[in-house]
Protein backbone atom coordinates (compact mmCIF):
# COMPACT_ATOMS: atom_id res chain seq x y z
CA UNK A 1 0.00 0.00 0.00
CA UNK A 2 1.41 3.72 -0.85
CA UNK A 3 2.01 5.45 2.48
CA UNK A 4 -1.43 7.62 2.97
CA UNK A 5 -1.96 10.26 5.58
CA UNK A 6 -3.20 8.96 8.80
CA UNK A 7 -6.01 10.97 10.82
CA UNK A 8 -6.12 9.40 14.62
CA UNK A 9 -9.01 10.70 16.47
CA UNK A 10 -8.16 10.32 20.34
CA UNK A 11 -4.45 10.00 22.14
CA UNK A 12 -5.17 8.25 24.75
CA UNK A 13 -3.37 4.67 25.88
CA UNK A 14 -4.55 2.86 22.58
CA UNK A 15 -4.72 5.89 19.83
CA UNK A 16 -1.08 7.71 20.54
CA UNK A 17 0.60 4.02 20.81
CA UNK A 18 -0.73 3.60 17.27
CA UNK A 19 0.10 7.16 15.76
CA UNK A 20 3.42 7.12 17.02
CA UNK A 21 3.74 3.47 15.38
CA UNK A 22 2.53 4.50 12.15
CA UNK A 23 4.60 7.82 11.95
CA UNK A 24 7.47 5.43 12.80
CA UNK A 25 7.00 3.02 9.64
CA UNK A 26 6.65 6.35 7.14
CA UNK A 27 2.84 7.74 7.61
CA UNK A 28 2.49 10.90 7.87
CA UNK A 29 0.08 10.71 11.10
CA UNK A 30 -2.34 13.63 12.32
CA UNK A 31 -3.20 13.27 15.72
CA UNK A 32 -6.55 14.70 17.51
CA UNK A 33 -6.99 15.04 20.93
CA UNK A 34 -9.65 17.64 22.65
CA UNK A 35 -7.31 17.41 25.87
CA UNK A 36 -5.19 20.67 25.12
CA UNK A 37 -2.53 19.63 27.53
CA UNK A 38 -2.36 16.24 25.76
CA UNK A 39 -2.14 18.06 22.29
CA UNK A 40 0.76 20.35 23.20
CA UNK A 41 2.73 18.00 25.27
CA UNK A 42 3.08 15.48 21.83
CA UNK A 43 3.74 18.69 19.65
CA UNK A 44 6.96 19.17 22.44
CA UNK A 45 7.93 15.42 21.30
CA UNK A 46 6.29 14.30 24.86
CA UNK A 47 3.98 11.89 26.16
CA UNK A 48 0.97 12.13 29.27
CA UNK A 49 0.97 8.67 29.74
CA UNK A 50 3.27 5.99 30.72
CA UNK A 51 4.21 3.06 28.10
CA UNK A 52 7.19 1.62 28.02
CA UNK A 53 8.97 2.90 24.68
CA UNK A 54 5.98 5.12 23.73
CA UNK A 55 8.27 7.82 24.35
CA UNK A 56 11.20 7.49 22.11
CA UNK A 57 8.80 6.58 19.68
CA UNK A 58 6.69 9.93 19.80
CA UNK A 59 9.96 11.88 20.41
CA UNK A 60 11.04 10.34 17.29
CA UNK A 61 8.55 10.89 15.02
CA UNK A 62 7.86 14.54 16.09
CA UNK A 63 10.78 15.79 15.38
CA UNK A 64 10.57 13.59 12.28
CA UNK A 65 7.75 15.82 11.21
CA UNK A 66 5.72 12.80 10.21
CA UNK A 67 3.27 13.38 13.63
CA UNK A 68 1.67 15.78 15.07
CA UNK A 69 -0.80 16.66 17.09
CA UNK A 70 -4.34 18.84 16.54
CA UNK A 71 -7.19 19.73 18.60
CA UNK A 72 -9.47 18.84 15.53
CA UNK A 73 -9.59 16.52 12.42
CA UNK A 74 -7.81 17.12 9.77
CA UNK A 75 -7.90 16.02 6.27
CA UNK A 76 -6.39 13.02 5.27
CA UNK A 77 -6.76 9.39 3.82
CA UNK A 78 -7.32 6.92 6.87
CA UNK A 79 -8.84 8.06 9.80
CA UNK A 80 -9.05 5.87 13.03
CA UNK A 81 -11.54 6.33 15.70
CA UNK A 82 -10.05 5.75 19.18
CA UNK A 83 -11.75 7.08 21.62
CA UNK A 84 -13.82 5.88 25.13
CA UNK A 85 -16.79 3.81 25.61
CA UNK A 86 -17.41 4.35 28.86
CA UNK A 87 -21.07 3.40 30.56
CA UNK A 88 -24.26 5.53 30.55
CA UNK A 89 -24.73 6.26 34.29
CA UNK A 90 -27.95 4.80 35.88
CA UNK A 91 -29.22 1.64 37.59
CA UNK A 92 -29.64 -2.20 36.74
CA UNK A 93 -27.57 -3.92 33.69
CA UNK A 94 -24.65 -0.69 32.94
CA UNK A 95 -25.61 0.34 29.58
CA UNK A 96 -22.65 1.24 26.54
CA UNK A 97 -22.24 4.67 25.63
CA UNK A 98 -21.17 4.89 22.29
CA UNK A 99 -21.25 8.93 22.17
CA UNK A 100 -17.61 9.41 22.04
CA UNK A 101 -18.21 7.54 19.08
CA UNK A 102 -20.83 9.02 17.12
CA UNK A 103 -19.00 12.54 17.92
CA UNK A 104 -16.02 11.86 16.73
CA UNK A 105 -17.86 10.41 13.61
CA UNK A 106 -19.42 13.24 13.02
CA UNK A 107 -16.75 15.21 13.34
CA UNK A 108 -14.33 13.46 10.37
CA UNK A 109 -17.71 13.61 7.79
CA UNK A 110 -17.05 17.08 6.35
CA UNK A 111 -13.19 16.00 5.34
CA UNK A 112 -14.17 11.91 4.11
CA UNK A 113 -13.62 11.82 0.50
CA UNK A 114 -14.47 8.31 -2.08
CA UNK A 115 -11.63 6.32 -1.39
CA UNK A 116 -10.98 6.57 1.71
CA UNK A 117 -10.62 3.76 4.94
CA UNK A 118 -12.48 4.73 8.23
CA UNK A 119 -11.93 2.25 11.19
CA UNK A 120 -13.19 2.19 15.03
CA UNK A 121 -10.66 0.48 17.17
CA UNK A 122 -12.60 1.40 20.48
CA UNK A 123 -14.39 -1.72 22.08
CA UNK A 124 -17.67 -1.32 21.47
CA UNK A 125 -21.43 -3.21 21.16
CA UNK A 126 -22.35 -4.82 18.14
CA UNK A 127 -23.73 -2.68 15.35
CA UNK A 128 -21.64 0.51 16.64
CA UNK A 129 -19.43 0.52 13.04
CA UNK A 130 -23.19 0.27 11.25
CA UNK A 131 -23.89 3.47 13.17
CA UNK A 132 -21.06 5.18 12.40
CA UNK A 133 -21.28 4.66 8.40
CA UNK A 134 -25.23 5.52 9.13
CA UNK A 135 -23.69 9.52 11.16
CA UNK A 136 -21.42 9.40 8.14
CA UNK A 137 -24.31 8.77 5.27
CA UNK A 138 -26.56 11.35 6.73
CA UNK A 139 -23.93 14.11 6.90
CA UNK A 140 -24.17 13.80 3.29
CA UNK A 141 -21.08 11.48 2.51
CA UNK A 142 -21.55 9.18 -0.55
CA UNK A 143 -20.94 5.68 1.62
CA UNK A 144 -20.69 3.47 -1.54
CA UNK A 145 -17.25 4.55 -2.13
CA UNK A 146 -15.94 4.54 1.68
CA UNK A 147 -14.96 1.81 3.56
CA UNK A 148 -15.80 1.68 6.99
CA UNK A 149 -14.74 -1.47 9.46
CA UNK A 150 -14.02 -2.67 12.76
CA UNK A 151 -10.39 -4.05 13.88
CA UNK A 152 -10.21 -3.74 17.77
CA UNK A 153 -7.06 -3.64 19.56
CA UNK A 154 -5.53 -6.44 21.66
CA UNK A 155 -3.03 -4.99 23.14
CA UNK A 156 -1.34 -5.76 27.01
CA UNK A 157 -0.70 -2.36 28.69
CA UNK A 158 2.53 -2.16 29.67
CA UNK A 159 3.63 -4.22 26.23
CA UNK A 160 1.67 -1.93 23.50
CA UNK A 161 4.45 -1.05 20.86
CA UNK A 162 5.52 -4.76 20.95
CA UNK A 163 1.86 -5.83 20.74
CA UNK A 164 0.77 -3.96 18.37
CA UNK A 165 3.31 -5.05 15.85
CA UNK A 166 3.28 -8.91 17.05
CA UNK A 167 -0.87 -9.97 17.75
CA UNK A 168 -3.11 -11.37 15.29
CA UNK A 169 -5.41 -8.72 13.99
CA UNK A 170 -9.27 -9.25 13.59
CA UNK A 171 -10.57 -7.26 10.18
CA UNK A 172 -14.31 -6.75 9.44
CA UNK A 173 -15.90 -4.46 7.41
CA UNK A 174 -18.98 -3.31 6.91
CA UNK A 175 -18.69 -4.67 2.85
CA UNK A 176 -15.76 -7.31 1.86
CA UNK A 177 -14.35 -4.73 -0.18
CA UNK A 178 -13.70 -2.68 3.12
CA UNK A 179 -12.73 -5.49 5.07
CA UNK A 180 -9.79 -5.91 2.31
CA UNK A 181 -9.07 -2.54 1.83
CA UNK A 182 -8.56 -1.81 5.67
CA UNK A 183 -6.57 -5.82 6.12
CA UNK A 184 -4.41 -4.52 3.34
CA UNK A 185 -3.35 -1.25 5.41
CA UNK A 186 -2.67 -3.21 8.64
CA UNK A 187 -0.42 -5.60 6.71
CA UNK A 188 1.42 -2.97 6.33
CA UNK A 189 2.69 -2.42 9.89
CA UNK A 190 0.83 -5.66 11.64
CA UNK A 191 3.54 -9.05 11.35
CA UNK A 192 1.28 -11.02 13.29
CA UNK A 193 -1.79 -12.45 11.31
CA UNK A 194 -4.60 -10.05 10.07
CA UNK A 195 -7.60 -12.09 10.03
CA UNK A 196 -10.46 -11.01 8.00
CA UNK A 197 -14.76 -10.78 8.81
CA UNK A 198 -17.48 -8.86 8.81
CA UNK A 199 -18.14 -6.18 11.63
CA UNK A 200 -20.46 -7.44 13.53
CA UNK A 201 -18.24 -10.69 13.91
CA UNK A 202 -15.34 -8.27 14.95
CA UNK A 203 -17.00 -6.34 17.06
CA UNK A 204 -18.22 -9.46 19.14
CA UNK A 205 -14.69 -11.45 18.41
CA UNK A 206 -13.71 -8.18 21.19
CA UNK A 207 -16.30 -8.85 23.56
CA UNK A 208 -15.75 -12.46 23.77
CA UNK A 209 -12.28 -12.12 24.33
CA UNK A 210 -12.56 -10.03 27.46
CA UNK A 211 -15.48 -11.74 29.07
CA UNK A 212 -13.47 -15.16 28.56
CA UNK A 213 -10.96 -13.73 30.53
CA UNK A 214 -13.29 -12.17 32.85
CA UNK A 215 -15.32 -16.27 33.45
CA UNK A 216 -11.69 -17.19 34.06
CA UNK A 217 -10.82 -14.47 36.47
CA UNK A 218 -13.95 -14.61 38.40
CA UNK A 219 -13.27 -18.55 39.11
CA UNK A 220 -10.05 -17.77 41.17
CA UNK A 221 -11.42 -14.92 42.67
CA UNK A 222 -14.14 -17.32 43.94
CA UNK A 223 -12.07 -19.88 44.97
CA UNK A 224 -9.89 -16.74 47.07
CA UNK A 225 -13.43 -16.18 49.16
CA UNK A 226 -13.78 -19.75 49.65
CA UNK A 227 -10.10 -20.06 50.85
CA UNK A 228 -10.17 -17.55 52.88
CA UNK A 229 -13.38 -18.79 54.72
CA UNK A 230 -11.31 -22.08 55.06
CA UNK A 231 -8.11 -20.96 56.10
CA UNK A 232 -6.65 -22.38 52.94
CA UNK A 233 -3.68 -20.67 50.84
CA UNK A 234 -5.70 -20.14 47.71
CA UNK A 235 -2.11 -19.12 45.96
CA UNK A 236 -0.86 -22.56 46.96
CA UNK A 237 -3.78 -23.78 46.25
CA UNK A 238 -3.55 -22.91 42.84
CA UNK A 239 -0.17 -23.98 42.04
CA UNK A 240 -1.15 -27.44 43.29
CA UNK A 241 -4.02 -27.40 41.15
CA UNK A 242 -2.34 -25.77 38.13
CA UNK A 243 0.25 -29.39 37.77
CA UNK A 244 -2.50 -31.02 36.55
CA UNK A 245 -1.70 -31.08 32.60
CA UNK A 246 -5.25 -29.71 31.40
CA UNK A 247 -6.12 -27.17 34.79
CA UNK A 248 -4.88 -23.41 34.33
CA UNK A 249 -6.31 -21.33 37.05
CA UNK A 250 -5.71 -17.79 37.09
CA UNK A 251 -4.40 -16.00 39.93
CA UNK A 252 -6.58 -14.04 42.40
CA UNK A 253 -6.81 -10.16 42.56
CA UNK A 254 -8.29 -7.40 44.23
CA UNK A 255 -10.83 -7.36 41.53
CA UNK A 256 -10.63 -6.58 37.90
CA UNK A 257 -10.01 -3.06 36.14
CA UNK A 258 -8.84 -1.85 32.71
CA UNK A 259 -11.03 -0.18 30.27
CA UNK A 260 -11.39 -4.01 28.66
CA UNK A 261 -12.32 -6.83 31.05
CA UNK A 262 -14.17 -4.77 33.57
CA UNK A 263 -16.57 -2.93 30.86
CA UNK A 264 -16.61 -5.27 27.86
CA UNK A 265 -19.02 -8.12 29.37
CA UNK A 266 -21.48 -5.85 29.91
CA UNK A 267 -22.00 -4.95 26.43
CA UNK A 268 -22.57 -8.20 25.61
CA UNK A 269 -25.15 -8.92 28.92
CA UNK A 270 -26.96 -5.23 27.90
CA UNK A 271 -27.60 -6.84 24.72
CA UNK A 272 -29.39 -9.78 25.61
CA UNK A 273 -29.63 -10.46 29.96
CA UNK A 274 -31.88 -13.36 29.62
CA UNK A 275 -28.71 -15.59 27.99
CA UNK A 276 -25.78 -13.80 28.80
CA UNK A 277 -25.59 -15.47 32.33
CA UNK A 278 -22.35 -17.40 33.09
CA UNK A 279 -21.17 -13.47 31.88
CA UNK A 280 -23.29 -12.06 34.07
CA UNK A 281 -22.32 -13.57 37.12
CA UNK A 282 -18.59 -13.46 36.31
CA UNK A 283 -19.30 -9.55 36.54
CA UNK A 284 -20.94 -10.18 39.32
CA UNK A 285 -18.27 -12.45 41.30
CA UNK A 286 -15.41 -9.77 40.93
CA UNK A 287 -17.44 -6.77 41.51
CA UNK A 288 -18.41 -8.51 44.55
CA UNK A 289 -14.65 -9.84 45.39
CA UNK A 290 -13.63 -5.59 45.41
CA UNK A 291 -16.44 -5.45 48.07
CA UNK A 292 -15.20 -8.29 50.21
CA UNK A 293 -11.65 -6.51 50.34
CA UNK A 294 -13.43 -3.60 51.61
CA UNK A 295 -14.39 -5.45 54.19
CA UNK A 296 -11.29 -7.26 55.26
CA UNK A 297 -9.68 -3.84 55.72
CA UNK A 298 -12.40 -2.71 57.68
CA UNK A 299 -12.02 -5.65 60.00
CA UNK A 300 -8.55 -5.19 60.44
CA UNK A 301 -8.92 -1.88 61.22
CA UNK A 302 -11.65 -2.58 64.04
CA UNK A 303 -8.84 -4.70 65.22
CA UNK A 304 -6.20 -2.47 65.40
CA UNK A 305 -8.22 0.50 66.72
CA UNK A 306 -8.80 -1.82 69.77
CA UNK A 307 -5.70 -2.64 70.40
CA UNK A 308 -4.55 0.98 70.16
CA UNK A 309 -6.97 2.66 71.39
CA UNK A 310 -6.80 5.46 68.40
CA UNK A 311 -7.98 6.15 64.68
CA UNK A 312 -5.91 3.72 62.77
CA UNK A 313 -4.08 4.63 59.47
CA UNK A 314 -4.61 2.53 56.63
CA UNK A 315 -1.81 2.23 53.45
CA UNK A 316 -3.15 0.84 50.55
CA UNK A 317 -0.60 -0.25 48.26
CA UNK A 318 -1.17 0.67 44.31
CA UNK A 319 -3.85 2.30 42.48
CA UNK A 320 -3.41 1.29 39.33
CA UNK A 321 -5.67 -1.53 38.17
CA UNK A 322 -2.79 -4.02 36.85
CA UNK A 323 0.90 -4.00 38.07
CA UNK A 324 3.71 -1.94 36.94
CA UNK A 325 1.57 0.69 34.77
CA UNK A 326 -0.07 4.35 35.80
CA UNK A 327 -3.48 3.01 34.11
CA UNK A 328 -6.38 3.76 36.63
CA UNK A 329 -9.18 3.59 34.48
CA UNK A 330 -11.81 1.24 36.28
CA UNK A 331 -9.36 -0.22 38.91
CA UNK A 332 -10.64 -1.68 41.86
CA UNK A 333 -8.24 -0.86 43.92
CA UNK A 334 -8.89 2.86 43.38
CA UNK A 335 -12.71 1.84 44.17
CA UNK A 336 -11.19 0.18 47.50
CA UNK A 337 -9.02 3.35 48.95
CA UNK A 338 -12.13 5.94 47.73
CA UNK A 339 -14.37 3.74 49.36
CA UNK A 340 -12.59 3.48 52.77
CA UNK A 341 -11.78 7.51 52.44
CA UNK A 342 -15.55 8.05 52.02
CA UNK A 343 -16.34 5.97 55.16
CA UNK A 344 -13.97 8.12 57.26
CA UNK A 345 -10.99 6.09 57.71
CA UNK A 346 -7.47 7.42 57.24
CA UNK A 347 -6.18 6.51 54.39
CA UNK A 348 -2.59 6.66 52.10
CA UNK A 349 -1.87 5.30 48.80
CA UNK A 350 1.35 4.09 47.69
CA UNK A 351 1.23 4.37 43.85
CA UNK A 352 4.60 4.40 42.31
CA UNK A 353 3.72 4.99 38.65
CA UNK A 354 1.85 8.21 39.56
CA UNK A 355 3.14 11.30 40.96
CA UNK A 356 0.10 13.16 42.33
CA UNK A 357 -3.75 11.91 42.85
CA UNK A 358 -6.54 14.38 43.01
CA UNK A 359 -8.60 12.46 45.95
CA UNK A 360 -6.07 10.44 47.87
CA UNK A 361 -2.57 11.35 49.80
CA UNK A 362 0.11 9.80 47.96
CA UNK A 363 3.28 8.47 50.07
CA UNK A 364 6.64 6.41 49.51
CA UNK A 365 6.86 2.68 50.69
CA UNK A 366 8.87 3.43 53.13
CA UNK A 367 6.52 6.19 55.09
CA UNK A 368 3.67 3.82 54.63
CA UNK A 369 5.32 0.86 55.95
CA UNK A 370 6.78 3.03 59.12
CA UNK A 371 3.34 4.66 59.59
CA UNK A 372 0.32 2.46 58.74
CA UNK A 373 -1.24 0.21 61.39
CA UNK A 374 -2.84 -1.77 58.40
CA UNK A 375 -1.39 -2.49 54.63
CA UNK A 376 -3.35 -3.61 52.31
CA UNK A 377 -1.62 -4.83 49.01
CA UNK A 378 -4.10 -4.08 46.29
CA UNK A 379 -1.63 -4.31 43.28
CA UNK A 380 1.32 -6.67 42.16
CA UNK A 381 3.68 -4.22 41.45
CA UNK A 382 7.27 -5.19 40.90
CA UNK A 383 8.37 -2.52 43.88
CA UNK A 384 6.04 -4.40 46.44
CA UNK A 385 7.33 -7.71 45.64
CA UNK A 386 11.29 -6.73 46.15
CA UNK A 387 9.61 -5.14 49.34
CA UNK A 388 8.10 -8.49 50.23
CA UNK A 389 11.34 -10.51 48.97
CA UNK A 390 13.68 -8.40 51.53
CA UNK A 391 11.13 -9.10 54.55
CA UNK A 392 9.66 -5.77 54.84
CA UNK A 393 6.01 -7.19 54.57
CA UNK A 394 5.52 -9.17 57.59
CA UNK A 395 3.17 -9.12 59.61
CA UNK A 396 -0.54 -9.67 60.76
CA UNK A 397 -1.15 -6.05 60.21
CA UNK A 398 -0.58 -6.81 56.02
CA UNK A 399 -2.96 -7.76 54.34
CA UNK A 400 -2.26 -9.52 50.74
CA UNK A 401 -4.98 -8.92 48.12
CA UNK A 402 -3.29 -10.15 45.57
CA UNK A 403 -0.24 -13.04 46.30
CA UNK A 404 2.60 -10.28 46.25
CA UNK A 405 3.57 -12.52 49.74
CA UNK A 406 3.48 -15.93 48.30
Amino acid sequence: MQKKVVCVVGLGYIGLPTAALLASTGFEVIGVDLNAHAVETINQGRIHIVEPDLDAYVRSAVTAGRLKAYARPQAADIYMICVPTPFHAGEGIPQPNIDYVLTATASIAGLVKPGDLVILESTSPVGTTRKMSDVLSEAGVDMSQVHVAYCPERVLPGKIMTELVENDRVVGGLTPEATTAVSAFYKTFVRGAVLETDAATAEMCKLTENSYRDVNIAFANELSLLCAKSGINVWRLIELANRHPRVNILQPGTGVGGHCIAVDPWFIVASDPDNARIIRTAREVNNYKTEWVIDQIKIAVANASAATGRKPKVACLGLAFKPDIDDLRESPAVHVAGALVAQGYDVVAVEPNITSHDKFALVTLEEALRTADVVAILVKHRQFIQAANSGELKGGAVLDFCGVRE
